[in-house]
């Protein structure tokens, strides 16, 4: 499997029509991977973890009816991001977020209400993520990040998207208590198990689909445990900060990288800048 299997994209000019395919060539609907990627969607994912916790601790509904509100919104976002014509940050950053919540909670209602087995439901999700990964492929003829540039491959982009993080949390649960590592050990350990992953693909060549997707499953457990280190108590190994003070510290931060990246345009892909600047 090869990272570009699709044709290369063109640079579109102002007022370009969009093809009978639903593609706009150049006009990618997702961030390009860079630095301030990576950095989004780990605070993404310890927001997940601590407003999953804040949610259920402090808004009365229970597991099943925070579950059933996060993914009302979440389904609200995504049908804006899929209407928009071409990458929007601030809307494909809120549904990443939004993921990330929906993500746990998923996880957590079949551990906590369900009683399903970690180990189950590590499976369970790495099979479906498998399954989306084929399909995606079969249909598509690419899992090219770089070419989110139709409704079906938004699709399947999204719908994997969501099963790591729902996969990521359950096989960091899993591994956390197994291992029985303390909040820091995990943090640790996950960062060098990304730290593996880039080395690999960039000194051993290894695939980089495979090695965007290990990496952006090891970002969930990874923002899990920085989460989890900054806001449970002292006395459970943590920083004692709360859910409140750590979920607000870090949509802070996401929000001003946000704002910043909106500005400068340097997660834009480059022929959509160069079709701004010629409109």
């Amino acid at each position: 499997m090869t990272y570009e299997t699709s044709e290369t994209s063109t640079t579109p000019v102002a007022g370009a029509r969009t093809v009978s395919s639903g593609r706009r060539p150049g006009w990618n609907k997702v961030p390009e991977v860079t630095a301030y990627f990576w950095i989004i969607k780990v605070l993404c994912t310890t927001v997940g973890e601590t407003a999953a916790d804040l949610l259920n601790e402090k808004a009365g509904l229970g597991l099943t009816g925070v579950s059933v509100l996060m993914s009302a919104l979440l389904a609200v976002v995504l049908v804006v991001q899929f209407r928009t014509g071409a990458y929007r940050g601030g809307v494909y950053w809120l549904a990443v977020a939004l993921i990330s919540v929906v993500g746990t909670l998923i996880s957590d209602n079949l551990t906590d209400n369900m009683g399903v087995p970690l180990e189950t439901s590590t499976t369970v999700f790495a099979i479906i993520l498998a399954i989306v990964f084929v399909i995606w492929y079969r249909r598509e003829r690419t899992l090219s990040i770089h070419h989110i540039d139709t409704t079906s491959r938004e699709f399947y982009y999204w719908l994997a998207v969501l099963f790591t993080f729902a996969l990521g949390t359950a096989a960091g649960d899993l591994v956390s208590e197994r291992m029985d590592l303390g909040y820091w050990l995990a943090v640790l350990l996950f960062a060098l198990a990304i730290a593996a992953v880039a080395l690999a693909h960039f000194t051993l060549g290894l695939d980089a689909v495979w090695s965007f997707w290990i990496a952006y499953i090891l970002t969930r457990p990874l923002g899990a445990s920085i989460g989890d280190y900054l806001s449970q108590p002292t006395g459970d190994g943590g920083l004692g900060l709360g859910t409140v003070v750590t979920s607000a510290l870090f949509l802070t931060v996401i929000l001003g990288l946000v704002v910043y990246l909106s500005v400068t345009r340097k997660d834009v892909a480059e022929p959509q800048r160069i079709a701004r600047q010629a409109a």
